[in-house]
């Protein structure tokens, strides 16, 4: 008889080993029924809150966006809560500890981000986790889209700080609260472990921290997350400071071109349209509700106006040295009219020179008595009056070319002189120069050391 009630004993045991803890589970805590009271916030007095740990990390940055002022992030919410509805014993159940259960049999917190700006659009996890001691996990993959007031003083040096305020959506303090697992040295550390892209951002550190803030007449609890990242400045340094620091060298050397032409005008006309460009690149990518005006504005617009100041001073002395050359060329018809005047009268004493020396000869050819010898001394005098004239007419070049060598070489010696307008402009673009680079580097150096030293506004 004994040995019959053993074997029925074992075969019980048996049998209840056999069957599904899940199963039982589920039907034990009576979460197979359509029982509303589990979708009801879980307390055993309801006059006292229910307590929501929550734990955030930052898995990515994927982008943060200073022209919109958002921040984009990929975030992992683990949200633990004790609901007495949600007790085992795990000895009766196969040991069985923990349990996955759909996540719509249990109620579970209206968390939100207070910043978020879009819906997330992933779908939220189907299942929550239940465990022998009544409490229950519920974890969550989030997109978020979140506002963030973006500090641009030192773009492109800054450091943002973006907050994630997570908070209910209707439950006000008395009925639910939200409070922290870890302090914020192993928030940093276990978010920089977990950390897969930070793009173009430096992850620093991350704070937490609870406050209790007032939403529409009611008291809500909130777990605010502060994210602080620097930006990566090698990119912006290579593509936009050093490309207008050139341009601002091209300026400098702009200064050993020859004033007489156009070609230094042109070419600092371009700097400036280069420098235009820049700063058009630089207004799409700054906010334009910044309170301050960035110090990366400040740099484009002292090196646009310095290069302005030089344009205009190019000009000023491209007018005083064309007003020394219309004066030379005043000078210069005037002194050609006054030549053609005295070679119309060196021509008109050359024909009154030959006149009187063929005068001459007829007169003195008429004196000669007639004779047998009259042709030949005839030829032999007009032979040599020829001589004569021409000998005199060589004379009176070779003097004539004398008289031209001295001009010339004095006219020679007077246009190597500068004019006096000249002279200005050469002493005004030697004193701008000077007061161009002193005035430039001291601007360029209180910049740069605001740029290292001032903290982000």
């Amino acid at each position: 008889m004994k040995t019959v009630i053993l074997a029925l004993m074992v075969l019980v045991v048996v049998s209840q080993e056999s069957n599904f803890p899940y199963e039982d589970v589920l039907n034990c805590l009576h979460l197979t029924e359509n029982n509303n009271k589990k979708l009801v916030r879980p307390a055993s007095d309801y006059m006292k809150p229910t307590w929501v740990f929550v734990q955030m990390s930052i898995l990515a940055i994927l982008n943060v966006k200073e022209i919109d002022q958002t921040f984009i992030s990929f975030v992992w919410i683990d949200m633990k809560w004790e609901d007495p509805h949600i007790y085992w014993n795990p000895q009766n159940f196969d040991g069985l500890d923990k349990m996955t259960v759909p996540a719509d049999l249990l109620w579970k917190p209206d968390l939100m981000i207070e910043e978020m700006i879009e819906k997330d659009k992933d779908v939220p996890s189907p299942f929550i986790t239940i465990h022998s001691n009544g409490f229950v996990q519920y974890v969550r993959d989030l997109m978020v889209v979140s506002s963030c007031r973006m500090q641009v003083y030192k773009f492109p040096f800054d450091t943002q700080s973006c907050k994630l305020s997570l908070k209910s959506i209707t439950y006000p303090e008395e009925e639910l609260k939200f409070e922290f697992f870890e302090n914020n040295t192993l928030v940093t550390e276990w978010t920089r472990n977990m950390m897969k892209n930070e793009s173009e951002w430096l992850f620093i550190s991350m704070t937490v921290e609870d406050q209790s803030v007032s939403r529409f007449h009611q008291k809500q609890s909130v777990v605010i997350y502060t994210i602080t990242m620097k930006r990566r400045s090698l990119l912006y340094i290579v593509n936009f400071l050093v490309p207008v620091l050139l341009l601002f060298g091209l300026d400098l050397a702009s200064f050993l071109i020859s004033d007489s032409g156009g070609e230094k005008l042109g070419f600092e006309v371009t700097l400036l349209l280069a420098v235009t460009v820049m700063q058009l690149i630089l207004n799409d990518i700054l906010p334009c509700s910044s309170d301050k005006i960035p110090l990366i504005a400040v740099y484009c617009i002292g090196i646009f106006g310095l290069m302005m100041v030089s344009l205009l001073e190019t000009i000023l002395v491209m007018y005083l040295i064309e007003k020394d050359s219309a004066s030379k060329e005043r000078k210069a018809d005037k002194n050609r009219s006054l030549s053609e005047d005295c070679g119309d009268k060196q021509g008109n004493y050359d024909g009154d020179v030959k006149k009187w020396t063929h005068c001459g000869c007829v007169c003195n050819v008429s004196d000669e008595p007639p004779s047998e010898l009259l042709s030949v001394a005839k030829e032999d005098k007009r032979s040599q009056l020829m001589e004569e004239s021409n000998s005199l007419e060589k004379h009176l070049d070779e003097l004539s070319e004398a008289v031209k060598g001295p001009a010339l070489l004095l006219s020679r010696k007077k246009g190597r002189k500068p004019d006096y307008w000249t002279r200005v402009a050469k002493k005004l673009d030697i004193l701008f120069f000077f007061v161009y680079v002193t005035v430039s580097t001291l601007f360029l150096v209180v910049l740069f050391l605001l740029w290292t030293n001032a903290e982000d506004e």
